[in-house]
């Protein structure tokens, strides 16, 4: 077993070291981080949707703009996770359809200017996708975090942060790791310390 445990943490360094050379990429990463952090100036929002651990990632990067990230004394930034308002989630489902969930938010409470980010592993979660060509008609930036391809996500991501895994786990990690890396240069950006 450990053999099993020193090999997975070599795939997950890997899958790093792949993302840390890349020059495109990074250059991405920076280009999400400004984005954000420009939206944040002008006053407006960031929010963020993906299916299960996706989902949990988005909920967990909205949480570390809205409260405090390394700088406890800075205000709360305006970011949400879709997915939280589990009673309109459900009925929207119900409802409609839950490749709409996602869209019907993006129509109803988003501004043009803000930004949506996106997770999903293969690219091609359908609330996800419809929510990002919403977002496009609204004037609304698009982000999209996903695995190797981009998948269908990859024609409608402004920013295509695309982690070079087929892996879910691999890529879930480093999705994380790109999302605290956007998280602190964000943070930096709008509360330089004095």
């Amino acid at each position: 077993m450990i053999s099993q445990i020193r090999s997975l943490f070599e795939s997950s360094v890997s899958t790093k070291q792949a993302v840390l050379q890349d020059e495109e990429l990074l250059g991405r990463i920076e280009q999400a981080a400004r984005t954000i952090a420009d939206a944040f100036k002008d006053d407006h929002r960031v929010y963020f949707c993906g299916n299960g651990g996706s989902a949990a990632d988005a909920q967990h990067l909205a949480a570390e703009f809205s409260g405090p990230f390394y700088n406890r004394g800075r205000r709360a930034l305006p970011a949400d996770a879709l997915h939280c308002n589990t009673s309109y989630l459900t009925a929207a489902a119900n409802d409609y359809d839950y490749t709409k969930v996602y869209a019907r938010l993006v129509e109803g409470i988003m501004q043009p200017g803000d930004v949506l980010v996106g997770l999903s592993t293969s690219g091609n979660s359908p609330n996800v996708v419809k929510a990002f060509e919403k977002a496009l008609e609204k004037n609304i930036t698009t982000i999209g975090m996903t695995g190797t391809s981009g998948g269908k996500m990859a024609a409608f991501s402004q920013i295509l942060l695309n982690v070079p895994s087929l892996t879910t786990p691999r890529i879930q990690e480093v999705h994380m790791l790109i999302g605290h890396i956007i998280c602190e240069l964000v943070e930096a950006e709008l509360f330089p310390k004095s």
